[in-house]
């Protein structure tokens, strides 16, 4: 089994070229399938993997606990896997040709109100550098809509300040121009100015958001921190930083932005991944009517 599992990274990585978030989500979905094969089947070999094999791992993940949504994720990847080894002539047959992904209804993005990514912007204070990086992160996040790890891995060529835009590297490597507000551009120059050579030291970095020994600030230490602000402007629910994406995306349509548009600065290959905001929408107005409306 490893021997393939290898085969099949190194496809998705050279031929496909996936991103390393990407290529850690299939990692593990197949490291859980390959020990339920060990394990319940007695099996290394994938070639001799049949569909009711399969369809014992699926009930299985609904035992313990996994979502339609994760289960159809998981059958996503063995898809992927399954299909790879019959096109390259490891196996002979596709033991998920005939399988239906689990159902479920969409889950509607979760997202914070107007006031609260106001409150979470006016959160980190004072002048000291990491202070103003943040302000600077929390600035940039919900003006462009950009996933926290193309926010983390922004370099100083990717920012287009006297145009006010900057490059985002997504998924699949591909790049994007995305347009910044000005208050974001604002507290990106005092970061530049004012923050950023205060942790940088006497290092050298191209990444433009460094952690306090001057290196590039990981995703887990944004988490982090903004965890730490939301808990400090008593937001009552919990915040992760993909909540200011979906913000960012709901505030855009709920002010007349158009849906292309939207989809553009998001980087989504397909518009119906962005539809979903339309949705939040309309359930927003339908709890506002039912709220406010005395026949509601």
């Amino acid at each position: 089994m490893n021997q393939y599992l290898d085969y099949f990274f190194n496809f998705l990585s050279v031929e496909k070229g996936l991103s390393i978030n990407t290529l850690n989500a299939y990692g593990r979905d197949l490291s859980v399938y390959s020990d339920y094969l060990k394990k319940h089947e007695k099996i290394t070999d994938p070639a001799v993997v049949n569909q009711l094999m399969l369809l014992d791992y699926l009930n299985f993940l609904k035992s313990s606990g996994l979502s339609p949504r994760s289960r159809a994720r998981n059958l996503s990847t063995l898809r992927s896997f399954h299909r790879f080894l019959l096109r390259e002539n490891y196996t002979e047959h596709d033991p998920t040709a005939l399988l239906e992904s689990p159902r479920s209804l969409p889950a509607l993005p979760r997202l914070l109100s107007k006031k609260e990514v106001e409150c979470l912007l006016q959160a980190p204070t004072g002048d000291a550098p990491i202070a103003v990086r943040d302000r600077a992160m929390l600035e940039v996040l919900y003006a462009t809509g950009m996933r926290v790890s193309e926010l983390v891995g922004l370099r100083l060529g990717d920012l287009k300040l006297d145009i006010g835009c900057l490059n985002a590297l997504g998924k699949g490597s591909k790049q994007r121009l995305i347009p910044l507000g000005e208050v974001a551009i604002e507290n990106l120059r005092e970061y530049l100015q004012y923050g950023r050579p205060k942790l940088l030291k006497n290092l050298t970095s191209e990444e433009v958001f460094l952690n306090a020994r001057g290196k590039k600030l990981s995703r887990q230490g944004f988490w982090k921190n903004l965890q730490n602000y939301a808990l400090k402007v008593e937001i009552k629910q919990k915040v992760y930083p993909h909540m200011l994406r979906h913000s960012f995306a709901t505030h855009l349509l709920e002010n007349g932005a158009d849906l292309r548009s939207v989809q553009t600065m998001l980087g989504h290959v397909d518009i119906s991944t962005t539809q979903i905001y339309t949705h939040v929408i309309q359930e927003r107005m339908q709890k506002l009517h039912q709220q406010y409306h005395p026949r509601g």
